[in-house]
C-alpha cells in the first residue's frame, strides 16, 4: 500500500463516522441559507437599472423559486 492509500483510508474512515442525518441537515442548510441571503438582497441589486415595471424582471423571484425547488427535492429524496 502506498502512503496515499493510508491517507485515503484515514479520511474515508473519519468521514464515515459522521451520522447521515447530520450530513442531510448540512446539505439542506446550504440552499436554505442561500435563500435567506437572496431574499435579503436589496431591490437595486436584483432589478435592471431602468425598470420597466414588468413582474418578471426581479431576479429574486426566479432565484427563490429555483432554491425552493432544490430544497423540496433534497428534502424528499
Amino acid at each position: 500500500m502506498t502512503p496515499l492509500h493510508t491517507i485515503g483510508n484515514f479520511f474515508r474512515d473519519a468521514l464515515g463516522q459522521i451520522p447521515l442525518p447530520a450530513v442531510r441537515g448540512l446539505f439542506l442548510a446550504i440552499p436554505v441559507l442561500l435563500l435567506i441571503w437572496v431574499l435579503r438582497l436589496p431591490r437595486e441589486q436584483t432589478t435592471p437599472p431602468e425598470p420597466t415595471g414588468r413582474w418578471d424582471e426581479n431576479l429574486k423571484v426566479w432565484a427563490s423559486l429555483a432554491l425552493l425547488f432544490q430544497i423540496v427535492v433534497y428534502s424528499l429524496f
